[in-house]
C-alpha cells in the first residue's frame, strides 16, 4: 500500500510539473475573447495509456444566448487511476468577436495534465473547431474528485446538442 501511494505521490508531481510547462504554452491568447464553456465530465476510469469520457457543455457568449453542446473528451498518454465526474471552464478566443450560433462544433487537441488525491485539480490548452480557428484557454479550470493522474495530449469533439 505504501508503494501505491509513493507512486502516485510521484506521479502528481510529475503531472504538477506538465501543468506548469502547459501553462506557460500559450500564456497570451490570440484573438478576441467571445465567451466561457463550461463541461460536465462524466466520471470514468483512466486506462494508463488514455480515456475517454462524455461532455456536456454549455457555451455562453458574450453577445447572445447560451448554446449547448454534448461530446466527449479524450487523453493520450499517461492516465491512471478513476475520477468522480468534473467541471472544465475555459475562456473561448476567436479571431473575431463575430461567432456564429454552433460555431463551437467541431475536434480540439491540445495539452493536458492533472493530478487528484481526494480533491484535484487540472490544465488542458486546446486549439480547434470551425478551421481551427477557436482557442480554449488561456488553460481550463478541472475540478474533480477521485485518485488519478494524466498528462499528454488532450482532445475535445464538440457536437450541437439536439
Amino acid at each position: 500500500m505504501q508503494k501505491k501511494i509513493r507512486l502516485m505521490m510521484g506521479a502528481a508531481v510529475l503531472a504538477a510539473g506538465a501543468l506548469a510547462l502547459a501553462g506557460t504554452a500559450d500564456a497570451a491568447p490570440h484573438g478576441v475573447k467571445v465567451g466561457t464553456l463550461t463541461c460536465n465530465v462524466a466520471s470514468g476510469w483512466g486506462f494508463v495509456f488514455g480515456s475517454s469520457k462524455d461532455l456536456h457543455c454549455t457555451f455562453r457568449p458574450n453577445s447572445h444566448t447560451s448554446e449547448h453542446y454534448v461530446g466527449s473528451i479524450s487523453k493520450f498518454g499517461i492516465d491512471i487511476g478513476y475520477t468522480e465526474g468534473g467541471v472544465l471552464v475555459w475562456g473561448v478566443f476567436a479571431p473575431s468577436s463575430d461567432v456564429r450560433a454552433g460555431a463551437l462544433a467541431g475536434d480540439y487537441v491540445g495539452a493536458t495534465a492533472s493530478a487528484t488525491i481526494g480533491v484535484g485539480l487540472g490544465a488542458n490548452v486546446l486549439v480547434g473547431g470551425l478551421d481551427k480557428s477557436f482557442a480554449l484557454q488561456p488553460l481550463s479550470v478541472e475540478g474533480n474528485r477521485g485518485l488519478n493522474v494524466a498528462a499528454g495530449v488532450g482532445a475535445i469533439s464538440l457536437h450541437a446538442a439536439p
